[in-house]
């Protein structure tokens, strides 16, 4: 079975409504063989991200940048994982109150980097997430879940 691994930083209502609709698009009944894992970027380790066939990625803009929490989660997995998850698709959601343009530069710098492929058109929600937003993200992890998802 596939695994997406769910990476994110969820410190307000507004990241976690986002949240919540990446793992219900992630665990959509029409997609199979596919097994969803969420982890906190403070507690989220290379062996998770070694052991995933995907990853989706969720964070805040924190005065213009990716939160610290999921930065923290790039500086100990770059250099243990760089190697082995070269290719490895990635979606991404970014909540900012202001702009999220830094947010997501930052993160396409370090994804980037580690050779990762966008699987999915990068969410960008500022201000209250309304319905499409919400359905823009449910999107996000359906296409990442479908993207791996194995016949077993």
């Amino acid at each position: 079975m596939a695994r997406l691994l769910i990476v994110h930083h969820t410190p307000s209502p507004a990241t976690a409504e986002l949240l919540d609709a990446v793992v219900r698009g992630a665990n959509d009944p029409e997609i199979t063989g596919v097994e969803v894992v969420r982890r906190a970027a403070l507690g989220a380790t290379a062996s998770d991200l070694l052991a995933a066939d995907g990853i989706v990625i969720g964070t805040p803009a924190n005065i213009g940048y990716m939160s610290g929490a999921l930065k923290h989660f790039f500086d100990t997995v770059y250099y243990v994982a760089a190697d082995d998850t070269r290719g490895l698709p990635y979606g991404l959601y970014v909540h900012g109150n202001l702009g999220v343009e830094g947010a997501v530069a930052a993160v396409d710098t370090v994804t980037g980097g580690l050779g990762w492929t966008q699987a999915a058109v990068t969410v960008e929600v500022v201000g209250a997430p309304d319905s499409a937003a919400l359905q823009r993200c449910y999107e996000l992890g359906a296409t990442l879940a479908a993207t791996i998802a194995s016949d077993d």
